[in-house]
């Protein structure tokens, strides 16, 4: 399978410029300069951008010219520090993964793909001059598989577009079911050579997301551990049987990269069937695990990630229950980032 060379070992800088109140002192000071130089010191190679429309557009589709100073220093630093980026926009108008933010119709909302596209568009004029090593994200995690086959028109017609000002810019689509692995064969063929398939992996959810508040029913003195016996993970399972646990996928003996690996493996037949390159664009361990089980989770992640020459971007750098800077799990960040 290719591998995406500069794009193998980053971080996202989720909470920033997505996800959050955007005020001007919040984005003023939730990332600086000096945590890009840190990320780098670290030996990242790239970072993920995630950004929502209404940073840098209005509710008419007016561009908001302060908004897009975020972005253009980013990427400044990026340059300064040698990290590579990936523009995620994060929720466009109508749509987000999040069913908090109220967005809804994208899909099937002519002024709100024109929207859309006019953002891209923007984007590709603005920042196509970037290409060597900067990489457009369409948009972060289709929820309903219903609005899988309107998505993939829509970005063929966006990707069209964004050709005109940046010919051969790197641009990530995902599928549906908040894109998950299992689903990368239903990402449309490539519709250039520069297209990148893209998918998240927060597997197995009821580890990675354990005691999280915004799950439905989800017990709040669960704890799970890392490697579990197949017989405990799929007794806990009971507790939420409204989640997918991928059962064909856990070996008989329990959790180990033998789990990744048939996870993956489709995904990595469909990429090679396409010659394009694979990306996990987020993947993560929730701050209320036990340190010791999310280091073990890295690692086996990681080393399927490294056999076949996965690129991928870790959530979260700073906050948002996952981060790696500030949360719990910062006892035991150096090893996460030396199995990264």
């Amino acid at each position: 399978m290719k591998k995406w060379n500069g794009y193998q070992k980053g971080i996202n800088l989720g909470g920033w410029l997505s996800q959050a109140e955007l005020t001007k002192e919040h984005c003023d000071t939730f990332i600086t300069e000096s945590d890009i130089e840190k990320i780098a010191g670290w030996g990242f190679d790239h970072i993920r951008l995630p950004v929502d429309y209404n940073l840098v557009q209005d509710n008419k589709g007016k561009f908001i010219e302060s908004g897009f100073s975020y972005i253009d220093s980013c990427i400044e630093w990026c340059g300064k520090y040698g990290l590579n980026m990936i523009l995620d926009l994060h929720k466009t108008a109508g749509f987000s993964f999040d069913d908090g933010e109220n967005e809804a119709g994208f899909f099937y909302n002519d002024d709100m793909i024109s929207r859309f596209i006019s953002l891209w568009t923007e984007f590709a004029k603005r920042y196509g001059k970037y290409s060597s090593r900067l990489a457009f994200e369409l948009l972060n995690e289709v929820v309903e598989e219903s609005d899988n086959e309107p998505f993939m028109k829509i970005a063929e017609k966006t990707v069209a577009i964004i050709r005109e000002y940046a010919p051969d810019i790197k641009i990530l689509i995902g599928s549906y079911y908040n894109n998950s692995v299992q689903t990368v064969k239903y990402i449309a063929p490539p519709f250039d050579e520069n297209i990148i398939y893209n998918f998240h992996c927060y597997e197995p959810l009821l580890f990675t997301h354990q005691k999280a508040y915004w799950i439905k029913n989800m017990p709040k003195d669960l704890v799970i551990e890392y490697p579990i016996t197949k017989e405990k993970f799929l007794a806990e399972s009971k507790k939420l049987p409204q989640i997918n646990t991928f059962e064909w996928a856990v070996p008989e003996n329990g959790f180990n990269t033998e789990y990744f690996e048939n996870l993956f493996r489709e995904a990595i037949e469909t990429a090679e069937k396409h010659n394009v390159m694979l990306y996990c664009g987020e993947y993560g361990v929730i701050e209320l695990a036990d340190p010791e089980s999310a280091v073990n989770w890295y690692r086996d992640i990681h080393s399927v990630f490294e056999k076949y020459g996965i690129g991928r971007s870790l959530w979260c750098y700073k906050a948002k229950d996952f981060g790696i800077l500030d949360g719990m799990l910062n006892v035991v960040r150096d090893d996460i980032i030396k199995n990264s």
